[in-house]
């Protein structure tokens, strides 16, 4: 799309040497109400929750508006035709955003992500298609560092439009494990030895209670689902602890863990008679 800047000059030709004195004072005076204005709400926002990404945005956009505003205003004064200027001005923009629909889209998921806050920064996440944990977050891209270290820019338009799994939104997560034993071991002797442990595992929360049952009934072993409580922050640390102390309690009570086997039964040929 081609905009026609041949209408220029006849937008210009009604400027009057009358008309720039009232044009220069509602100039100056239009800066000096641009700072004041922008001044407040800066203010304001330093004082608000708002992500300090999204700040800057904010003071952007109104700086833009107030002094486009000023701009026309001060056109008026010149006596430009302000309603031809409008037009060619949008018909600039509609060129310009047909060719930026891509960096648009990032540009107004990024505003979404940093209003609606489905994560924040230091926040363990799953999100498109990338895991680790959130070290910035912008208008057009969210940095994400994974556990191996791998720094990964991840458009904010394909997070906004997948699901986004976040590890750290609650203050409690549940620990999910499971333990394989034979089946000539009482149940009642594998989960009051289970109980037992968790016990001694450190960062374990007693409320809600520790759950310990049967959960399914495999070809050679019983399995035992434990789930335990803790603080976000303590996941990794009571996930280890209560694989390696089980164990150790299973000794203690007698518990036998197994692993697949196949029993093969050699019976002996009957004679024929």
């Amino acid at each position: 799309m081609e905009v026609n800047l041949e209408k220029l000059p006849e937008l210009l030709q009604n400027v009057t040497y009358d008309s720039i004195l009232p044009a220069l004072i509602y100039l100056v005076a239009g800066f000096i109400i641009v700072q004041i204005v922008m001044k407040a709400i800066s203010g304001a926002l330093s004082k608000s929750s708002v992500e300090k990404t999204l700040h800057r945005f904010i003071l952007r956009i109104t700086k833009f508006v107030l002094y486009f505003v000023l701009f026309m205003t001060v056109a008026a004064a010149l006596g430009i035709q302000i309603t031809s200027f409008v037009a060619l001005l949008s018909v600039a923009g509609l060129a310009l955003s047909l060719s930026l629909q891509g960096i648009l889209a990032n540009f107004a998921s990024g505003i979404i992500l940093l209003s609606v806050k489905p994560f924040r920064v230091g926040d363990y996440v799953v999100v498109g298609g990338s895991e680790g944990v959130v070290n910035e977050i912008d208008l057009m891209y969210t940095k994400i560092i994974t556990l191996d270290n791998k720094v990964v820019y991840v458009p904010n338009s394909q997070i906004s439009s997948s699901t986004i799994q976040n590890y750290s939104g609650e203050d409690l997560r549940r620990v999910d494990l499971t333990f394989n034993v034979a089946y000539s071991c009482p149940p009642a002797d594998v989960k009051a030895a289970i109980t037992e442990a968790v016990t001694k595992v450190p960062n374990v929360l007693a409320d809600p209670e520790p759950f310990v049952r049967v959960s399914g009934y495999k070809e050679s072993t019983v399995e035992y689902t434990l789930r335990v409580w803790c603080k976000n922050c303590n996941y990794w640390d009571v996930y280890f602890d209560s694989i390696e102390t089980v164990p150790q309690y299973f000794e203690k009570y007698g518990v036998r863990v197994t692993y697949p086997h196949l029993n093969v039964h050699v019976m002996e040929k009957q004679p024929e008679k």
